[in-house]
C-alpha cells in the first residue's frame, strides 16, 4: 500500500515538472522571435544602431529628399540636383521652434511631419537615417511648402512667411538702334523683375507674431540681382524672392 501511494505521489510530481517545463519554455523562444524582428526594424543613425527615431530640436527639420526628373530641350531627362535649383523634399520630422534670444518668445516652426518643402540647394546637414539619405535643415532655409502626395502646382504652394512667388518677366531686350534681341540669346541673363503670384504669411517678428506683408498678388516688383531662387512650377518659371530684399513695387501700363 505504501508502494502504491509512493509511485503515485512520483508521477504527480513528473507531471507537474513537464507541465511546468512547457510553460516556462515558450517565453524565451518569444523573447527571442521579438529580439530578432527589432533588430530587423532597428533605427539607425549613419551606420549606428539607435534607440528609436530621433527628434529634431529648436528649429531644426529633418528632410527626405525627393528624386525628381526635369527634361532638357532635348528632351532628354536630367536630375533636379544637375541644375542649381532649390531641392524638394519631404518633412519626416520637425522640432517645435527656437527661442528669441531677446524676447524669450517661441518662434513656431512653419511646418510639419507629412509637409512637401522646397529649401535652398546647399543648405543643411546631409545624415544617413535608416539607411536612406535625409537632410537636417534650419526654417530659415525654407522656400515654400505644399501638402498631400501631388506634384507642386501654383495652387497648391505656400511661400514660407517672409518669401513672395514672383512670375519672372519674359527676357527681351532692345539696342539703341531699336532691335529686339531674341529671348535664347538672353537666357543667362539674371531675371530681377516679375509679377507677385503669391505671397508668404509676414515676417515673424521678435514676439512670435507675423509682420502684415508689404505686397499684393498682381503688382510688379524689382528686386536685388542674384537674390531670387529659381523654381519651375507646372512648366512655368518663377523665383522666390525674400520681401527684404525687394526693391521696389509697380503696377503694369
Amino acid at each position: 500500500m505504501h508502494s502504491h501511494s509512493h509511485h503515485m505521489l512520483l508521477l504527480v510530481l513528473l507531471t507537474a515538472m513537464s507541465t511546468t517545463e512547457c510553460f516556462t519554455s515558450k517565453p524565451p523562444l518569444l523573447s527571442r522571435s521579438i529580439t530578432s524582428n527589432s533588430r530587423l526594424h532597428a533605427t539607425t543613425l549613419d551606420g549606428q544602431t539607435i534607440r528609436g527615431p530621433i527628434t529634431p530640436l529648436s528649429n531644426f527639420i529633418l528632410v527626405r529628399n525627393k528624386d525628381t526628373l526635369t527634361a532638357t530641350e532635348g528632351g532628354i531627362l536630367l536630375p533636379d540636383q544637375v541644375k542649381e535649383r532649390p531641392t524638394e523634399g519631404e518633412v519626416i520630422a520637425a522640432g517645435p521652434g527656437c527661442i528669441n534670444p531677446n524676447t524669450n518668445k517661441l518662434i513656431t516652426n512653419p511646418v510639419s511631419a507629412g509637409y512637401n518643402v522646397l529649401y535652398g540647394k546647399f543648405v543643411g546637414t546631409p545624415l544617413e537615417y535608416n539607411e536612406e539619405p535625409v537632410t537636417m535643415i534650419r526654417d530659415d532655409d525654407l522656400l515654400l511648402y505644399y501638402t498631400g502626395n501631388v506634384q507642386m502646382t501654383l495652387e497648391n504652394v505656400n511661400p514660407v512667411r517672409g518669401y513672395i512667388l514672383v512670375e519672372l518677366s519674359k527676357n527681351k531686350m532692345e539696342t539703341s538702334s531699336g532691335i529686339v534681341v531674341a529671348e535664347t540669346t538672353m537666357r543667362d541673363y539674371e531675371q530681377c523683375e516679375g509679377k507677385v503670384v503669391k505671397c508668404g504669411e509676414g515676417r515673424m517678428s521678435s514676439e512670435g507674431t507675423l509682420c502684415p506683408v508689404p505686397f499684393r498678388v498682381g503688382e510688379m516688383v524689382k528686386f536685388k540681382d542674384y537674390a531670387g531662387n529659381d523654381v519651375r512650377i507646372q512648366g512655368k518659371d518663377y523665383s522666390l524672392v525674400k520681401m527684404t530684399d525687394t526693391l521696389c513695387s509697380f503696377d503694369e501700363e
